[in-house]
């Protein structure tokens, strides 16, 4: 649930900060959001290193529930639900990453 209620809240800030109705509209979602839900992703899997991967799908499509529930216009939505799964690659890797420092790190 963290997961998905940090990447609600990051997403929903950023749409309410710049004023744009879809938050990756907004210049800062690139440079600050985006950013931000990757490393938010790194952090949990460090902390929760079982099954790390699902941390990046988690946070990317608490976002696309955040976009689902606030957009009145679903024209795209197939097309916004690839780009978060593309979006939660990076996202899903660091948490694996981060995971196995862990989890070596317990091992020595």
């Amino acid at each position: 649930m963290l997961a998905i209620i940090g990447g609600a809240v990051l997403w929903q800030a950023t749409a309410m900060i710049s004023g744009k109705a879809e938050a990756w509209d907004a210049s800062s979602y690139w440079t600050v959001t985006y950013p931000l839900s990757i490393i938010l992703t790194g952090w949990l899997g460090y902390q929760f290193p079982e099954k790390p991967w699902r941390w990046g799908f988690s946070v990317l499509f608490g976002q696309a529930g955040m976009m689902i529930l606030s957009n009145s216009d679903y024209s795209l939505l197939p097309l916004g639900v690839i780009l978060f799964g593309l979006l939660a690659l990076p996202a899903a890797g660091l948490a694996q990453i981060t995971a196995k420092l862990r989890l070596s790190s317990q091992k020595q």
